[in-house]
């Protein structure tokens, strides 16, 4: 008897010492910063611009490089017909008939001049869309997809929130001024800013599931089409001149109203890097070349001033301390630390940004200072931030690797039960 006695006083003072250590155990805050940084190089001067709001976005990341302005909210003239555009392919088929209807033929210049009861096949009139700027065309397309002007316009509205635009207002599918009284009967105006329009064309040209076909169509230079009844035809040029001036020019769209001034949203690829810029109240009459210097300052500042840049993944996580786990340490289990793993999906080795001199991506390991039994294998614990200018540019979870039981009295007794039947 006195040695089962002193078996399990033994095995009551190892659970009570067990107890105590996970209690009093803790690790430090983890994440040693480490820093990726671009090449060292002489930066070239800010543009001088002459748009009253502007905007140079890594079309990739959709981040922020250059600004004027750009969160400023202002009429966007035609540019809105890059969402036009972008909503009829997702929601229309390319060879969908459209008639015009009297509300279309009534549009005023720049139009094609439709008469009512006319009928055109979708696609064609998206190349009209985009590449003449025709009205007329737009609410023709309006009508088809979303069953009139406002109902198509609630449609621009919902895909703008939907990719992150917060200050955009689409009351018409062609761009012209106009305002209205929204549902909370707050006067609203048809506007953007320069950050929101930049990002609508980085959805358009890299988002979009119809991405292939908006660069087709706003990559043509000229497209000849005629009505389905082929009684009249139309030749299409491309207004937009950087197209066939600048190397790596994907896709552009002018506007102008007398609200808006000249605009224009427009981008570039060279090197692997893709380049966004929206310009807003760039000028008006008669200084309509304003966007072109602008546009090509815009452009050539993003290529001078940022590299492409790749971080690789640290895949070094520091253990993770458990309270209250069970463990036997004559069977080698340990639950009073575990393990951890990055949740990155298979063959994910790091990513590529744009970076600009002295720019510096930094790596925090976010983890508690102890976790509490139980932890299911798989479970997430805490998560890797990748870090540009105090921003997180990146980020995925840290999983357990392990799986720690909860220690209960139940179990405890159980365990003693187990030693006492062994050592008898």
């Amino acid at each position: 008897m006195k040695r089962i006695a002193g078996i399990l006083l033994a095995c009551c003072l190892a659970l009570e010492s067990t107890v105590l250590s996970l209690a009093g155990t803790a690790s430090a805050p983890a994440g040693v910063p480490s820093v990726q940084e671009s090449e060292a190089r002489e930066a070239p001067r800010a543009p001088s611009l002459h748009a009253q709001s502007a905007v140079l976005m890594d079309g990739d990341s959709g981040r922020v490089l250059f600004e004027k302005e750009g969160s400023a909210v202002r009429p966007m003239a035609s540019t809105t017909k890059i969402m036009t555009c972008i909503l009829a392919l997702e929601r229309g088929d390319m060879d969908d008939q459209v008639e015009a209807s009297a509300a279309a033929a009534a549009q005023p210049e720049v139009r094609m001049g439709v008469r009512p009861g006319e009928a055109y096949r979708l696609g064609d009139l998206l190349y009209a869309l985009m590449l003449e700027s025709y009205n007329d065309a737009a609410v023709m397309i309006a009508e088809h997809i979303g069953g009139d002007v406002k109902g198509f316009a609630a449609l621009m509205n919902e895909k703008a929130r939907s990719i992150g635009c917060r200050d955009t207002y689409f009351i018409t599918p062609n761009g012209l001024d106009a305002s209205e009284e929204d549902g909370d009967g707050t006067e609203r105006t048809h506007s953007t800013t320069a950050e929101d329009l930049a990002r609508i064309m980085c959805y358009c040209i890299r988002q979009s599931p119809k991405r292939e076909e908006f660069l087709d169509i706003t990559g043509t230079q000229n497209y000849y089409f005629t009505d389905l009844d082929e009684a009249r035809s139309y030749s299409c040029a491309n207004h937009n001149a950087l197209l066939a001036s600048l190397d790596g020019m994907l896709s552009g769209k002018t506007g102008f109203t007398g609200g808006a001034g000249y605009t224009y949203v427009g981008a570039l690829e060279s090197e692997g890097r893709t380049y966004v810029i929206a310009l807003l109240g760039c000028g008006w009459p008669p200084h309509k070349t304003y966007k072109w210097e602008d546009a090509r300052q815009l452009f050539f500042y993003g290529k001078e001033a940022y590299a492409l840049c790749r971080v690789e993944f640290e895949e070094e996580y520091p253990p993770l301390s458990v309270t209250g786990g069970l463990y036997w340490e004559e069977d080698g289990r340990d639950g009073r630390k575990i393990q951890v793993c990055g949740g990155l999906p298979p063959g994910e080795t790091g990513f590529s940004l744009l970076l600009g001199e002295k720019e510096q991506v930094i790596r925090r390991v976010i983890l508690p200072e102890q976790a509490a039994a139980p932890v299911k294998k798989g479970q997430e614990m805490g998560r890797v931030e990748y870090l540009l200018e105090g921003k997180t540019i990146f980020s995925y979870p840290l999983l357990a690797a392990q799986e720690v039981e909860r220690m209960t009295m139940k179990r405890g007794m159980a365990r003693l039960w187990e030693l006492f039947w062994s050592a008898g």
